[in-house]
C-alpha cells in the first residue's frame, strides 16, 4: 500500500469510527455508568469483534455472506435480537444515586463487558457487507493480499479504540452532572431506545 493511499484509507477508518452505530452507543452507555477505565474491557471486545469480521472479509467468508441470503438472515436476525436484548436490558437498569465524590456504581465483570461488546459487533452483517465494498478499493493487485489487510485491519482498530476511548471520556465527563437517579433513569431509557433504534435500522437493511 502506498503512503498516499495509506493516508486515504486512514482517513476513511476514521469517518467510519466516530460515525454513531452500535458500537459507539455501546461504548456511550458504559462510559456514562462505569468511567473510561472501566470501559476499557467493552471497547477492546468491540475490536475483537470488529478484528473477526476484517478476518471474514478478508478469507473470503464474507462474500459468502452477502450472496447467501439464508446465512444473511440467520445473522441479521441473530444481531437485531441481541441489539434489542440490549436496549430493554439497558431501559430497565437500575439508577445508583451519587452525590458528589461517592463511590462508583458496581460494574458487571470486566469479562461479562468484553464478551457483550464483541457480540456487538460480530452479529452486525450490514459492516461484513460495508467492508466488503471497502476493503477491495484499498487493495494493490500486485502486492500481498495477507499483508495488506493485516495493515488495513491494524489501522482500523487502533483508530477505532482511539475513537472509543474518546467517546467513552466524553460520557465520562458527562456523566460528572447527572447524578440523581431521575437523570439516570432517563439516560438509561435513552440509550436503550438508541439499542432499539439502531436494530430498527438493522432489521430494515437489504443486500
Amino acid at each position: 500500500m502506498s503512503v498516499e493511499l495509506f493516508w486515504a484509507f486512514l482517513a476513511a477508518s476514521l469517518l467510519i469510527s466516530i460515525t454513531p452505530g452500535a458500537g459507539a452507543i455501546n461504548t456511550m452507555s458504559n462510559g456514562l455508568r462505569y468511567g473510561l477505565r472501566r470501559t476499557l474491557p467493552a471497547i477492546l471486545g468491540l475490536q475483537l469483534g470488529l478484528g473477526i469480521q476484517i478476518l471474514v472479509v478478508g478469507v473470503g467468508l464474507g462474500t459468502l455472506l452477502a450472496s447467501s441470503e439464508l446465512a444473511f438472515a440467520l445473522i441479521k436476525w441473530a444481531g437485531v435480537a441481541y441489539l434489542i436484548y440490549l436496549g430493554v436490558a439497558k431501559w430497565r437498569e437500575r439508577a445508583v444515586a451519587l452525590e458528589a465524590g461517592g463511590a462508583p456504581p458496581a460494574a458487571e465483570p470486566a469479562l461479562v463487558r468484553f464478551g457483550k461488546s464483541v457480540l456487538v459487533n460480530v452479529t452486525n452483517p450490514k459492516a461484513t457487507i460495508f467492508l466488503i465494498a471497502l476493503l477491495p478499493q484499498f487493495l494493490d493487485p500486485t502486492l500481498p493480499r495477507a499483508q495488506q489487510f493485516t495493515v488495513m485491519g491494524v489501522t482500523m482498530i487502533s483508530v477505532d479504540v482511539l475513537v472509543m476511548c474518546g467517546f467513552a471520556g466524553l460520557a465520562t465527563l458527562i456523566a460528572r452532572w447527572l447524578r440523581s437517579p431521575r437523570q439516570q433513569r432517563l439516560l438509561n431509557r435513552l440509550f436503550g431506545g438508541l439499542f432499539v433504534l439502531v436494530a430498527g435500522l438493522l432489521a430494515s437493511y437489504r443486500t
